[in-house]
């Protein structure tokens, strides 16, 4: 079977689809049919409906793929049937039960911690004049500065949403570590790439790898499409 055609992007917490546009211009230049998901991040119920109408739209089967918490988003919105394959970018891969907030309660002693605020109202934010050395080291300045500026906020009830059916157990999945991650230690990316059976790909890059390196992560994307193509 050809390469899969249709590929759709899933951005995490804190940000809007908006960063994934380097991304998009890389592989729209490729030939690839390419759809961005705008998740509320309010709950994980509402992300995966988001992501799943966007998903019936598609005339055929798709690579999804999830930045960060868009990992959680894409690994329960990934049981539907235009999913051919998962592609996890610095993203979280949980199991079936497990939550970011879970998954990030015990880090590992010397890891960096997030430097999240206290919640309010039921959101979170980053810490804006640390957002920039935790979330984006390697983009430009000014770029990292608008990113800490229009932050969406994150519902608490996205952070606790737990995965029922990890869809990395039946279908194939890739996974890019980003190896200077200070968001996600990339001990823990290995670890849940490793779990998932992934096809890893690892590249010096921040959190905000998929803004800083495009052309890196498309090539991830374009891999998971003919894998999952020749797969089919």
């Amino acid at each position: 079977m050809a390469t899969i055609r249709n590929i759709v992007l899933v951005h995490g917490g804190f940000v809007d689809g908006s960063g994934w546009q380097g991304v998009y211009d890389h592989l729209t230049a490729d030939g690839y049919r390419v759809a961005v998901v705008q998740n509320p991040t309010l709950s994980l119920a509402g992300d995966v409906a988001a992501t799943r109408q966007v998903l019936d739209g598609l005339d055929g089967p798709a690579v999804l793929v999830g930045h960060s918490y868009g990992g959680v988003v894409i690994t329960e919105a990934g049981t539907h049937p235009n999913v051919a394959a998962l592609a996890y970018i610095a993203a979280f891969a949980p199991d079936e039960g497990e939550s970011v907030s879970t998954l990030i309660a015990d880090p590992p002693p010397g890891a960096p911690v997030p430097p999240i605020l206290p919640p309010q109202d039921g959101f979170l934010f980053l810490d804006r004049d640390r957002f920039a050395a935790s979330f984006a080291a390697d983009v430009p300045e000014n770029t990292a500065a608008f990113m800490a500026d229009s932050q969406v906020p994150w519902g608490v009830e996205a952070l606790e949403g737990a995965v029922s059916k990890p869809v990395w157990r039946t279908k194939p999945s890739w996974y890019l570590v980003a190896t200077d991650d200070r968001m996600i230690p990339p001990p823990a990316q290995r670890a849940m790439s490793d779990r998932a059976k992934a096809v890893v790909t690892e590249t010096p890059g921040s959190h905000a790898v998929y803004v800083s390196r495009p052309a890196v992560v498309a090539a991830v994307i374009a891999q998971a499409a003919q894998g999952a193509g020749g797969q089919a």
